[in-house]
């Protein structure tokens, strides 16, 4: 038996905040109940690295890749405990440049999500077993930058994880989800051997492994709606998405160059 689909799930924050974001935020009694439900109906849940190693050596496992982006103090007081009590693994994604302040990014609504971890409790992370992926340096849009520009929040960040850190980083997630060749072509080139957008399906044995594609947990779903929507997920609307991507890309790029950057 081989596999057919891999669902990987992307997380944010494991706490309740309210407002536009709050999709971005699942409280940790939620968590639980979510990652009780996917090991319930006997999925195995890991994280990105460990899903796509295993599958490629030719597991015919039901796994769940757990994800986790920017890197919120609250996943360790929070989420790491709600993991270890599901016995999951998974993979956080560090926005390095915020690392000891905030998610300078979410504008008006950053002080909602608190403070992002620090080195040391990133540190403490990965002590935890949890696999500390790359989510750039400061958060940009990745294909509306300029090469070198590209460069810089893709080498800086991966490099300053491994020193840091000192162990190996091998996944990344393009923030907001944008990704182009060129992007892809640099986080490849720089140490990463699997990246992550968001997509909103499964991902497959003939996709890239530079594209992975996730589904996006919130706090509106039972652990039986996220079983529910990993085992159908909206296929059409995610391709749909995909083919409108350079179009939405050349007006990113244009209100860049007009001192505004639209996500």
């Amino acid at each position: 038996m081989t596999w057919s689909t891999l669902p990987a799930l992307m997380y944010h924050s494991v706490s309740a905040v309210g407002g536009p974001l709050r999709d971005l935020a699942v409280p940790p009694e939620r968590l639980a109940e979510q990652l009780a439900a996917l090991t319930g109906a006997g999925y195995r849940l890991v994280g990105l690295t460990e899903a796509l190693d295993a599958l490629e050596a030719g597991s015919a496992d039901r796994m769940v890749a757990i994800t986790f982006d920017d890197g919120y103090r609250d996943f360790l007081t929070q989420g790491v405990p709600a993991l270890q009590q599901a016995g999951a693994g998974a993979t956080l994604y560090a926005s390095v440049g915020h690392l000891g302040g905030h998610a300078g990014w979410l504008g008006q609504w950053s002080p909602d999500f608190g403070p992002m971890l620090t080195w040391e409790e990133l540190a403490e992370v990965a002590a935890s077993g949890v696999e500390i992926g790359n989510h750039s340096l400061i958060h940009h849009p990745l294909d509306v930058l300029t090469p070198a520009q590209l460069r810089e929040e893709v080498v800086s960040s991966h490099d300053q994880l491994e020193q840091r850190l000192q162990r190996r980083v091998r996944s990344f997630a393009y923030p907001h989800g944008y990704n182009s060749d060129l992007v892809r072509t640099v986080v490849e080139q720089s140490g990463h051997d699997n990246a992550t957008e968001v997509g909103r399906r499964p991902h497959t044995p003939a996709e890239r492994r530079f594209a992975v594609p996730r589904f996006q947990p919130t706090p509106d779903h039972t652990g039986a709606d996220l079983v529910a929507l990993i085992e159908g997920g909206p296929v059409l609307s995610a391709q749909l998405k995909q083919y409108a991507q350079p179009g939405w890309r050349m007006v990113r790029k244009l209100a860049r160059k007009a001192g505004r950057n639209l996500t």
